[in-house]
């Protein structure tokens, strides 16, 4: 790994996030909240910590996919922490703790909370915490890959390791031109989503920041009672729509506008997904009616509508407290949780591309206990499935297993009871936001002891970047290639030491 080249990398990360954080200036000039200054301030530091390590360390030419995934990881490390400093210095959140959980959790879309009153919270500090979901959600790094050349370099490797899901598909030659697609798809449908939102009576900072939120998977809303502050099923319909669509590849979305919509329903993935939202409606609306939990079914429906597909694209917002529902109704909605979003959408979760493959596995498995001399080859859609890519799914539910049980025993072993530990850990490790009992969708993960919200913390970056990206940095074995990193007066030196120019991708021992 080359270290310096990662560092400057990081670097110019945190110099286009600096900038970032002076577009809620506006909104705290129109709406008075006194937090222009704070943002200034946060930007400042930003941009003095981004500039020292574009200054110290030198670029690389080259970047390996071993860069790739320390790239990511570091960098989504370093915007949290940049991310956590409007909260903290504002004073709206005085543990760094705190807002360190709660910046991380915006740009991973987790949408898990630590603050007991979210509406107390400047317009200004609201907007910048849906933007850090809106960021979050497509990868910062596929934005910068798809505004600035300078990630041109190694911007295969840094694809591979941003982007939600087992294959990464380009839609054009070029990685600079597969992620302005993407994000061009991503702009347009927040556009769209924001107009609809407005003509159902929400005014304009609501419906961008919803949108924001929306689009993003994340689940952070501006009031304490998330979308059930609007009793509008006009709103809750839109917002159903658009949860839906953005647990959609957006591969996909492309192809659709670019051929005909008939691309969706012809793709398998797709498919599997209508299919697991619809059982799981019929069911949970089911369930709640023999219970006798809504009187109105039509209200019962919405309701139901809005939660699993909520949940099962791990947006996390709430229109009902669905932790009083059936105890059938909440382990069928945790089930969604772990399932999540499409492959290359923006939701969280283990994918369910994977879940049809091991499923399809599984049932090859079995067939050919009963048939041992027939081959069999697993299919996704008309596409032979390679075996590398299955190796590489059941070898992701093994590190999903362990990094969840760790995770819970952790937690459950700091004294938070036995159902709020574990739902806490799928509701980050998912990005998914609400749990259950003590964190669930009324509720928020402020009373957790710091530890476990670090714990917390971790399984929201593991399960954002896809646990390989995380994991593999915890292996020793990564660390045996490192380089040590040209420094710019380093290279001066040895430039007038020798009178000769030095190779830069070649590091002095």
């Amino acid at each position: 790994m080359r270290i310096g080249g990662v560092l400057n990398l990081l670097g110019k990360l945190l110099l286009i996030l600096s900038m970032m954080l002076l577009t809620p200036i506006p909104f705290s000039l129109y709406y008075h909240d006194g937090m222009v200054l704070s943002f200034v301030a946060c930007s400042l530091i930003g941009l003095s910590g981004g500039g020292l390590l574009v200054a110290v360390f030198l670029p690389e030419k080259e970047l390996g996919y071993r860069d790739g995934f320390a790239i990511v990881t570091f960098s989504w490390l370093g915007l949290a922490l940049l991310g956590s400093l409007p909260y903290y210095y504002s004073g709206y959140i005085p543990g760094f703790i705190d807002a360190l959980f709660e910046s991380m959790s915006g740009f991973t879309t987790t949408g898990s909370t630590i603050l007991t009153d979210i509406e107390v919270l400047p317009k200004s500090l609201l907007f910048w915490r849906a933007l850090t979901q809106w960021l979050g959600g497509m990868g910062i790094i596929v934005l910068t890959l798809a505004i600035l050349p300078l990630l041109g370099i190694g911007g295969m490797q840094l694809f591979q390791a941003e982007v939600p899901g087992p294959t990464k598909d380009k839609l054009a030659p070029r990685i600079q031109d597969t992620a302005r697609i993407l994000w061009s798809v991503y702009l347009v449908m927040t556009i769209m989503e924001t107009i609809l939102l407005m003509l159902g009576g929400m005014d304009f900072f609501n419906a961008l920041t919803h949108s924001f939120t929306t689009l993003a998977t994340g689940g952070f809303s501006n009031f304490n009672s998330s979308i059930g502050h609007y009793q509008s099923p006009y709103i809750h319909s839109v917002i159903i729509l658009f949860m839906f669509l953005a647990g959609v590849s957006f591969s996909l979305h492309f192809l659709a506008l670019r051929q005909n919509l008939t691309s969706y329903w012809k793709n398998e993935e797709f498919r599997f997904y209508v299919a697991v939202i619809s059982i799981a409606i019929m069911l949970v609306f089911t369930a709640n009616m023999v219970a006798g939990i809504y009187d109105n079914a039509g209200r019962n429906l919405l309701d139901v509508l809005f939660q699993v597909v909520s949940l099962m694209t791990t947006t996390g917002y709430g229109t009902a407290d669905f932790d009083v529902w059936p105890p059938f109704c909440r382990i069928l909605l945790v089930s969604l949780m772990f399932i999540g979003g499409c492959a290359g959408s923006t939701g969280g979760g283990i994918k369910v591309v994977r879940f049809l493959l091991f499923f399809k596995y599984a049932r090859s498995q079995l067939h050919k206990l009963a048939h041992p001399r027939q081959v069999e080859t697993i299919k996704l859609g008309k596409t032979k499935v390679p075996q590398d890519v299955m190796i590489a799914i059941l070898s992701f539910f093994a590190i999903y297993l362990a990094v969840f049980l760790v995770a819970s025993l952790i937690v459950t072993a700091l004294g938070v009871d036995i159902i709020t530990g574990p739902s806490a850990v799928i509701a980050t490790l998912n990005n998914i936001g609400p749990g259950l009992a003590l964190v669930g969708p009324t509720q928020n993960f402020s009373h957790l002891p710091d530890l476990a919200k670090l714990v917390l913390i971790f399984c929201m970056l593991a399960g954002r970047l896809e646990l390989y990206t995380v994991a593999i940095l915890l292996t020793p074995s990564y660390w045996h290639l490192t380089r040590r990193p040209m420094l710019r007066w380093r290279k001066k030196n040895v430039i007038k030491e020798t009178g000769a120019p030095v190779n830069k991708n070649v590091a002095i021992q």
